[in-house]
Order: structure tokens, then sequence, then C-alpha cells
């Protein structure tokens, strides 16, 4: 693993200067690509950790707020007046999250990916009170357009607020090579993330490709191992190599063994979880789609942080197209981490959701857009 990214100084990543104008003209802007900053021992502990699903599946205007799994749950809610509304939450199949950490009186904003749409998540942080200039770093999971297809329409919208230099962490080169899906004779696209609208933004990219701190307060899993049964359907492809437009991955920073590769089947070796250490409650595991596996993501969390204790896993779990008994098999496997809450999302599915309400009755709470979950600390 340790050769994926070569050397440890900076590297330059190409992206087109501008409309129109691609690696065949000669005319390139860099992307400073810098190292994350390493985690070195136990990662700190927060005093407490706000996780507002900003754009997710569905959203239910009668769901109760209170107190579940030992996690308190704010749903949030259309006033009713006497007018009709004029704008809800939209939703959509993709992914954002936005997390909220204190630690003494320092406070810390993460927004972790950025669903299918701009018009989706610009809509929600809007309505669910998401101040983009407060945002101390963005992390992007794994290069699928579900999770950054609204990425350039945020930037969009508000690159003018985004604090200088703001950190962007990537799980690496591979996160910028185009994806497709389907069948092999008759792909369709699934993206490939904008290098120019990063440059534009005049983002700090980060490469995190080692378990790495997170705007001080958090932690990235970095790379994570398959070590578990987990073998999660691999359900896209990834094209190697820089095209016209000057979209795409640079061979030459992959792994030795993709260098050569035209078009192969995905492992999302550059897939990361987002995690925090909530003080006296333990790990919450963010995972938004899960690839690697669920259960190889929070063994990843727990290695990498020296932290056995599990407070909450949250997020995409990629077990949608699974079978009953791979399902069942999922949640047995986590319930033996003990966690105190699950809280299944996005690609999770209803196999799985009965199989951990059977297998950990209590502690699965059921998600929205714009719930806004509470873990905090005790003593």
């Amino acid at each position: 693993m340790d050769s994926y990214l070569g050397t440890r100084s900076p590297r330059r990543l190409l992206a087109a200067a501008g409309a129109g104008m691609g690696l065949a003209n000669g005319v390139f802007t860099g992307i400073q690509a810098d190292e994350a900053p390493p985690l070195r021992g136990v990662p700190p502990e927060v005093d407490k950790l706000s996780v507002t699903v900003i754009t997710d599946s569905y959203f239910h205007f009668f769901e109760a707020s209170g107190r579940f799994a030992d996690v308190d749950v704010r749903r949030w809610q259309q006033p009713i007046t006497s007018d009709p509304p004029r704008r809800m939450p939209q939703n959509e199949w993709g992914l954002s999250l936005h997390a909220e950490s204190v630690r003494g009186s320092e406070t810390r904003q993460v927004l972790i990916d950025f669903g299918y749409t701009p018009e989706t998540i610009n809509n929600n942080v809007e309505m669910f009170g998401v101040d983009p200039s407060k945002l101390d770093a963005m992390v992007l999971s794994h290069g699928h357009y579900d999770h950054f297809g609204g990425m350039v329409g945020f930037l969009a919208q508000h690159r003018a607020k985004l604090k200088p230099d703001l950190p962007f962490y990537l799980g690496g080169e591979e996160c910028f090579c185009a994806r497709e899906t389907g069948p092999v004779n008759t792909p369709r696209n699934f993206g490939v993330l904008d290098r120019r609208a990063i440059a534009q933004a005049r983002l700090k990219v980060l490469f995190a490709d080692k378990p790495s701190l997170l705007a001080g307060h958090g932690f990235t899993t970095g790379w994570i191992p398959q070590t578990s049964f987990e073998r999660p359907p691999q359900p896209s492809r990834m094209r190697v190599g820089i095209g016209a437009d000057g979209m795409g991955c640079d061979p030459a920073r992959l792994p030795l063994e993709k260098r050569a590769a035209s078009t192969m089947v995905d492992d999302f070796l550059h897939e990361q979880a987002t995690c925090f250490c909530v003080r006296g409650r333990g790990l919450v595991i963010m995972t938004s789609c899960g690839h690697r596996g669920i259960v190889n993501t929070v063994q990843a969390a727990i290695k990498v942080s020296g932290i056995s204790r599990v407070h909450a896993i949250v997020g995409g779990f990629h077990l949608m197209p699974v079978s009953t008994d791979y399902a069942r098999d999922t949640a047995r496997e986590l319930a033996r981490f003990q966690p105190d809450c699950l809280i299944p999302m996005h690609c999770s599915g209803e196999n799985f959701f009965k199989a951990a309400e059977a297998t950990l009755p209590g502690k699965v709470v059921r998600t929205s857009t714009g719930t806004r979950f509470e873990f905090t600390a005790r003593d």
C-alpha cells in the first residue's frame, strides 16, 4: 500500500485550465495535492458530535424526535402555516452528511460528500441551516457520482463563502478516475470528478491514503483492508487515464498493478470512512457506502485509532443487493462490536434493516433527510 502515492512529498495534479482547454492543447492548471496530516497515536476526544443528514433517499414528515438507542435524534420539521409550503427538503439516491464537533471551546464543521445533484444539496444546506463559510474541511468518501454529483454546483454557489485553502480530503488519485456501470458492451457513465471546479474553488487537496487527522477533532481511516468474510458487490468499473478534456486519473499515480489497465472492476481501494471519538462513549464511525465492507470498515477504525469501544455506526453499508443470509451474517458480525447505536442509510437495504433489528433489538435507528443525531460525552 505504501507505494500507491509514491514519495511523501507534494504532487502535482493536472486539470484543464478552462472550458475547452484539455491535455491536447498543452494548457494546464496545477492542483497541489499534499499529504493529509497523519493520525499519530490515539485520536482526540470530542465533547459532542452532531451529524445532520443533508441528503438521503427520503424525508418523512411525521417521524418523531426523541432519544433512541442512547442518542438524541432531532427530526427536521416543516413549519405549518396557513399558506401552502413553497419549499421542502429534497431527496435523491445519494448521500451527504454534515458533522459538527465540540471540544472544549473549539467547534469544527465538516461536510462529508455532496449527494447526486447540486439542486438537492444547495436546497438542503440552506433549509437545514448549514453555513458553508463555517466549514473547516470537506471529505469525499469515494469516487461515485451519487456522492460527488452535487459538488460542482455546490462549489459554484458557495465558493466565495468558503474559507481560503479549505482542506478537501480524498483517498488518492483513484478518486479522479472516471467510472462506468451497466453491461460492458453498453456502459453507462457514472461520473468523473471535476478537477477544474476544485482548482477554481481553491481547495487545498489532501490525499488521505493513510489514517489522517481531520480538522483537529476527527480522523479518517485511510485505505480499508478487506479482512472479514465480506465480499461486497462491486457495481462499477474504473477507467484509467486522462481524457482530452483533462478529466480522469493519472496512471503514474496509481498502484503499479493498475497503471497498464484501461478499464477494470472497481475495488474501491481509495474509499475511506470518517470517524470521531466521543469522550466516555467511544467511536462514531461514518461510512458513506461501505464498498470495502462495513465490518472491514469498523475493524479498520478500531485498529488505526486503538479504541475498541464503538458508540455508533452510521451511513451507507452497501447491502441493498445482497441476500437475506448475507445481510444476517453482516448484522451478526456488527453485533460483536457491541455498538450502542446503528444508523443505516442510503444503500443499506431493507434486508439489512430487518436483520439488524432482529440481531440488535432497540439499537437500530431509522433516519431521514434533515435528521440531526447528537452524540454527547459521558463522564
